[in-house]
């Protein structure tokens, strides 16, 4: 199982993919690097998808949750090379996509680390971070989005890991939001007034 830690009081079972979704400054990406920072604690995988900083800031921001230096801790940048910054090149913490819009390599670089986690180093229990999906969905069609997700929290189940899934719910028509949804074992709803609320498809 899966302890969520972060105040949310729930654990899940190894291959769920939750989906984060909130109005902007919700702390959506906070929590889900808390949620990161547990299982670091536990000494499992921890795998973050980024389409919105580069990967530097990440490690930044999650430096200050927990001491991942000798810790299984990667980042896939989605940003760094799009934004044009030079000569970028995959090192053990980090792997770069091209940009956001490059979804097939994104998968790739994935699939890269998390083979490696689970069959190299035989870590069981890995947990996935893609923040956000409002980022893929400014830049592609809810179609492709939606086969993108469907491989890729295919990917997780498959070996037994924690998907968490940012979104902005405000920036997304219900068809939209509900057609995500589906993809998913549960949502944490992150609103302004309130803390962080857990339901799971089979409560």
């Amino acid at each position: 199982m899966y302890n969520l830690g972060a105040g949310l009081d729930t654990e899940v079972e190894p291959g769920t993919n939750l989906l984060i979704s909130g109005p902007p400054l919700t702390g959506k990406r906070s929590l889900a690097l808390d949620i990161l920072a547990e299982g670091s604690e536990r000494g499992e995988g921890v795998i973050v998808v980024t389409t919105k900083d580069g990967g530097e800031r990440v490690l930044k921001d999650y430096a200050k949750r927990v001491d991942y230096d000798d810790k299984p801790v990667a980042i896939v940048d989605c940003v760094t090379r799009q934004q044009g910054v030079g000569d970028v090149r995959d090192d053990d913490r980090i792997k770069y996509a091209s940009s956001p819009v490059d979804m097939t390599g994104i998968g790739i670089k994935l699939s890269e680390v998390l083979q490696q986690y689970y069959q190299e180093r035989n870590l069981t229990q890995n947990r996935v971070m893609l923040h956000s999906l409002s980022t893929l969905l400014m830049y592609a069609d809810l179609q492709t989005v939606f086969r993108f997700l469907h491989v890729f929290t295919g990917r997780i189940q498959s070996v037994g890991g924690l998907g968490l899934f940012a979104i902005d719910s405000s920036a997304h028509d219900d068809r939209t939001m509900n057609t995500i949804k589906q993809l998913f074992d549960g949502i944490i709803t992150t609103s302004e007034d309130g803390e962080p609320t857990v339901r799971l498809a089979n409560d």
